[in-house]
């Protein structure tokens, strides 16, 4: 057994322990925590569970360094479009690995991940990360659904094969028909999850609100097809098309919103009653480098919907690393240090349904035991 100390341990299942314990067996299994005897020496800094990273597209991996920052989500769409598929399948399999270690190496215990295609299946199958992965869908043209949602069964499939828990999800509201939003919905329910990029910018709510702006602009340059014009959030339009499936509201299964940078309390409030299970995930260095701009917390926080954190990818940060979302959080918005690692912990793991393996130190799990010294670093025990 291996017993951990530290000036504060985050249990994450009840307050924060001072001067304390936590003691492991083994294989990963917490025995116990508690507050260690007085005049007892203990290490620098903090304990808490291992993190979960609740939104990232390991896959993209390979495209790190890369992109210019800043260039809002219409210019960042360009760039995406040229640099996809520029690299060998060795070099992106290479960047995986890496990107899956240092996560590891920095305390991910699991990963809400994004696959377009099969690049990611035999890493995540072979590492010691949990990862659902969710088999992101496209396709703009509505007589193309059905085509589409045949594909996406196929790579289901083979992510099955390599023992993944793996299912559709849609993408969001403006690289899809109306049909395949409520198509891909649907499938994803089936597994009982659903992530969906839903009011990542401006950019995004100007073209469903009024059809125009740069993202508008760049799908009619490029002749892309557009959405649906409705005078309403992306937010609004995603929960119409999750109600046109005809399921009974509010509707089943753990449903996460990622970014909603432009998320309203209507907008919340909306969510709150169409879904049975709504879930935030937020990547404030994802939207500052893209954007320029942060997730409205004030907002999230006031709304009781639980807020999960995530990195996004390589290509929209520059690295995957959970501590410096929580450290951005926590200057920009000065949130509570228990708050914080509930996001990173034990919410995430309450959305991928591990809650009784991750997210808490509490006897009988095997969440991880990170170590946080000055907010700054982090080491495994």
């Amino acid at each position: 057994m291996k017993r951990f100390t530290a000036e504060y341990v985050y249990t994450l299942s009840g307050e924060p322990l001072r001067h304390a314990f936590v003691e492991v067996e083994e294989d990963g299994t917490i025995v116990r925590t508690g507050v260690c005897p007085p005049g007892e020496p203990v290490d620098d800094g903090i304990l808490c569970p291992g993190f979960v990273n609740a939104h990232c597209h390991v896959e993209l991996s390979y495209m790190k360094g890369l992109f210019r920052k800043g260039t809002g989500m219409a210019g960042f769409i360009d760039q995406i479009n040229a640099l996809r598929d520029t690299s060998s399948l060795e070099d992106k399999v290479a960047a995986l690995k890496e990107a899956m270690g240092g996560m590891w190496a920095q305390g991910v215990q699991a990963m809400a991940d994004i696959s377009n295609c099969d690049d990611s299946f035999a890493v995540k199958a072979s590492h010691p990360m949990y990862t659902r992965t969710f088999l992101e869908v496209f396709g703009a043209v509505p007589e193309e659904c059905g085509a589409v949602m045949e594909g996406v069964r196929a790579l289901q499939e083979k992510a099955r094969s390599f023992g993944l828990d793996a299912a559709p999800t849609p993408h969001s509201c403006y690289t899809m028909s109306p049909q395949l939003v409520s198509a891909s919905s649907a499938a994803g329910l089936e597994s009982g999850f659903l992530s969906f990029h839903s009011e990542e910018s401006d950019e995004e709510e100007q073209m469903m609100m009024t059809g125009s702006g740069p993202m508008w602009d760049n799908r009619v340059a490029n002749g892309i097809p557009t959405p649906p014009v409705t005078g309403t959030s992306s937010l609004e339009y995603f929960l119409e098309r999750l109600k046109a499936i005809g399921l009974a509201e509010p509707i089943g299964g753990h449903v996460l919103l990622v970014h909603e940078c432009c998320l309203t309390p209507e907008g919340a409030a909306a969510a709150r009653k169409v879904l049975a299970q709504p879930f935030l995930a937020v990547c404030p260095l994802s939207n500052l480098f893209i954007h320029n701009t942060l997730p409205p917390i004030p907002v999230m926080r006031e709304s009781g919907i639980p807020i999960c954190v995530g990195t996004d990818s390589l290509s929209s940060s520059d690295d995957l690393n959970m501590l410096a979302e929580l450290e951005c959080l926590e200057k920009a918005f000065d949130v509570p240090m228990q708050e914080l690692l509930t996001w990173a912990c034990l919410n995430g793991a309450r959305f991928l349904g591990k809650e009784d393996v991750l997210g808490t130190l509490e006897p009988g799990k095997k969440p991880g035991v990170v170590r946080i010294v000055n907010h700054k670093s982090v080491r495994v025990c």
